[in-house]
């Protein structure tokens, strides 16, 4: 398998506060490879998201990011974006006044150039849609505006499928679905996939459920910053057991 992406020894804070949050975090993802990374509320989970799609409210203090062997820690946002760099958000933000169709048509023609037919787009977003249980007249509603927490959800992976990404970064994808929601979005990332095979996924999460319907190639538990442990399915199935607190005397020793 050949290197995708490399996080090494990474740390960064917010822009307007000297904490800081991320404390040396080195990871490599491979073509085709999903990593769950793992967490307790505040231990950085989220920061990390959007630190690696480059957001101006955090800044990197030290360490550097790779994509595809180039160094993109000073890549903008929209740049990593364009070179195929996805974040699905844990909390998705509504656009008034923009549609679901037209907001795909502008991303695409921004990340690829490519200028689709409105009815070439319209099929392909209504077919994944339908694939992902959600009504076809979506494609023209505004877009997050009036959706459910799993309907934002489920069109963050529709997202993910139409404008496929190299790298997806899917930050707490499954915060606030109910099972059936939680599995028809499993489903919706492991077709990405097998129509994708080289896709890399960075999972976020908090919770062991999604774990099970995806089964990612390695876990890696984030305590205050750090990874203090990465192993595979059997390290989630551990956390689920024992929480925590184990990892946080852990993290300690590293301190």
């Amino acid at each position: 398998m050949s290197e995708l992406f490399r996080i090494d020894d990474l740390h960064a804070k917010p822009t307007e506060a000297d904490t800081q949050i991320l404390r040396g975090i080195s990871l490599t993802v491979n073509k085709g490879e999903v990593h769950a990374i793992m967490g307790p509320n505040g231990s950085g989970k989220s920061t990390l998201a959007t630190t690696l799609l480059g957001a101006p409210e955090y800044e990197v203090t030290s360490g550097r990011l790779f994509y595809k062997g180039e160094d993109i820690s000073l890549w903008p946002t929209e740049v990593r974006a364009k070179a195929g760099i996805f974040l699905a958000f844990q909390y998705p933000q509504e656009i008034a006044g923009v549609s679901v169709i037209q907001f795909l048509r502008q991303s695409l023609s921004a990340r690829k150039g490519i200028d689709l037919s409105v009815l070439e787009l319209r099929l392909s977003i209504i077919s994944w849609m339908k694939r992902l249980g959600m009504d076809s007249s979506f494609v023209d509603r505004y877009l997050n505006e009036g959706f459910s927490g799993g309907e934002k959800k489920r069109n963050e992976i529709m997202q993910m499928a139409i404008l496929e990404p190299e790298l997806a970064i899917l930050d707490e994808t499954d915060s606030g679905l109910d099972i059936d929601a939680l599995r028809i979005v499993a489903q919706g990332i492991r077709e990405v996939r097998q129509d994708r095979p080289e896709l890399g996924i960075v999972l976020i999460t908090h919770y062991q459920r999604l774990l099970d319907e995806v089964k990612p190639d390695f876990v890696h538990i984030l305590i205050d910053g750090r990874i203090v442990k990465s192993g595979g399915m059997e390290l989630a199935a551990e956390l689920e057991k024992n929480g925590y607190d184990a990892y946080r005397s852990e993290s300690q020793n590293v301190n």
